[in-house]
């Protein structure tokens, strides 16, 4: 039997409604930043290719063909990603490699996770991933929306 309201009037039962829950990241980027940290191993192809290696997958490399406000770009929705996932790309285990921007046919981008990033997406159970890069000739902007269910069962209070 249904709980009655101090008129007398019938409410509706309870349900277990399952919580959303909402996470964001936003991070902006010089592009000049960028650039000048890809001269620095300009030196000799092997030591720009392993730096590029630490920081892109070879499919964000493919897509971006050096074009530094591409790469910028990447760059700040990586961090974008670790904000939304509440950690640095550098903590718990996460490579910036972890956090990857894939493209559709289009150049619509999209989040991929991998290794760390992905059990700790996982782990908070975020698990719907939607991201928007910009850029002008001095900077780049990335925003990042992460929505998911609470992995841990909330109280039923």
């Amino acid at each position: 039997m249904n709980e009655a309201d101090r008129d007398g009037n019938e409410k509706p039962p309870k349900t277990h409604r399952k919580e959303k829950m909402l996470r964001t990241g936003v991070d902006i980027v010089k592009i000049e930043r960028i650039r000048r940290a890809i001269s620095r191993y300009d030196a000799t192809a092997r030591a720009r290719k392993r730096f590029l290696a630490r920081l892109y997958t070879e499919a964000e490399l493919r897509y971006c063909r050096d074009r530094a406000e591409s790469l910028a770009a990447r760059f700040a929705a990586k961090e974008a990603i670790a904000k939304a996932l509440g950690t640095g790309a550098w903590r718990d285990g996460i490579r910036w490699i972890d956090l990857e921007i894939v493209s559709d046919a289009r150049g619509a981008p999209s989040v991929q996770l991998h290794g760390a990033a992905a059990r700790r997406a996982q782990s908070l159970g975020l698990n719907n991933w939607s991201v928007s890069l910009s850029h002008d000739d001095e900077q780049a902007i990335a925003f990042v929306v992460a929505l998911g269910e609470p992995a841990q069962p909330l109280s039923s209070g």
